[in-house]
């Protein structure tokens, strides 16, 4: 069991086993405290647990080296463009101990290494790696997970204010009206992956790594979105005649890729950037805005389930791979026709009052 305490008598103890991903690295705790409140013996509880962590990563005491920023860079397995935003970080901050790393510390990172970005360049290339790497050494399941308070919407506007730019363009998310006029003008293949895209909210990255035999099983008349964002493969089924026409085209090896089975790709690209120059031909030649991938895909579902069809959020969320049904409330969820349907509503309801008053004025005659 992970260390907890107990009270006896008038001090609280301590028991069980300090656990590392889930399998215990101490021997077992029965000891006090020396706390005489359940929360000082929490702390307690917490501090040792964090002491034993660092003993088991770093294989050394504590006690004779502190844990910096950079020490704990070293034990972390960045991705390849994680890593670029922790170089200019480690530099700035590599030489202070982890203990005395603050969630006000990281936020002022961000106007300070990027003082002309917005603040969700700030989240992205700050605040997140930051927090991946303290808790990487202080495992969330710890107790000890470190947290970060996001930028508010007023540091966020003031920022804005101040370089003149409200960030990157904000496109509208895809629609069927938008999807059927891009595929009139796409290849089969580009229109295919628009489709799978918008029908199943897939990331540009999952879809175009699909291989036509292990992510299709037409007699089940099911395909598989491989897993992202820390989630696994989602086994979905769709109608006929989308299966029909994934199973339909032709067997393509990316260009310049070895001619082997398992290269083989559903939609023929060797990465999430294959696509780019023909989708946006395909919006060109259509005359419709060009929406990215992103947009079409994975907002147009989002908006399609829950804002156009009003397809209960659960389903929509298990559908399309959302286990915070917040995120995609929140952020797959767009404003639209917003003026129209607000001066419509309006409209309804003084009709409605208009209609009330007049009832109440001929009872009264």
């Amino acid at each position: 069991m992970p260390l907890e305490p107990y009270p006896r008598g008038a001090v609280w103890w301590a028991r069980g086993r300090v656990e590392y991903n889930g399998a215990p690295i101490t021997e077992y705790y029965r000891c006090s405290t020396g706390a005489s409140e359940e929360q000082g013996a929490w702390d307690w509880c917490r501090k040792e647990e964090q002491s034993a962590i660092r003993i088991h990563l770093l294989g050394e005491d504590p006690e004779e080296k502190t844990i910096t920023f950079a020490d704990a860079v070293l034990k972390y397995d960045a991705k390849p463009k994680e890593a670029a935003y922790l170089v200019p970080i480690t530099l700035e901050i590599g030489s202070i101990p982890i203990q005395d790393i603050s969630p006000k510390l990281v936020r002022e990172l961000g106007p300070k290494l990027y003082p002309n970005c917005s603040t969700d360049t700030w989240t992205r290339q700050v605040v997140t790696p930051v927090r991946a790497v303290l808790n990487n050494i202080n495992d969330s399941e710890s107790g000890i997970a470190f947290r970060v308070r996001g930028y508010t919407q007023k540091e966020k506007v003031a920022q804005d204010n101040k370089r003149k730019s409200t960030g990157r363009k904000k496109y509208p998310p895809g629609s069927w009206e938008w999807l059927l006029k891009f595929r009139e003008h796409a290849s089969p293949r580009l229109g295919a992956l628009a489709l799978l895209m918008f029908v199943t909210g897939a990331r540009i990255s999952q879809a175009v790594s699909m291989h036509p035999h292990k992510h299709i099983n037409k007699a089940k008349g099911m395909i598989c979105i491989p897993g992202a964002k820390g989630h696994g493969d989602r086994w979905l089924r769709v109608p006929e005649e989308i299966l029909s026409e994934l199973t339909a085209l032709p067997e393509v090896y990316p260009r310049n890729w070895k001619r082997k089975p398992e290269n083989l790709r559903l939609f023929g690209y060797a990465d999430r950037g294959g696509p780019r120059k023909l989708w946006n031909k395909a919006c060109e030649d259509a005359g419709i805005e060009q929406i990215p991938f992103h947009p079409a895909g994975r907002h147009g579902f989002g908006q399609e389930m829950n804002v156009r069809e009003r397809v209960d959020e659960k389903a929509a969320g298990a559908f399309g791979g959302w286990s915070d049904l917040n995120l995609m409330r929140n952020t797959y969820t767009h404003a639209e026709d917003a003026e129209i349907k607000i001066n419509q509503a309006l409209r309804r309801g003084l009709l409605k009052a208009e209609r009330k008053t007049r009832l109440k004025l001929r009872k009264e005659l």
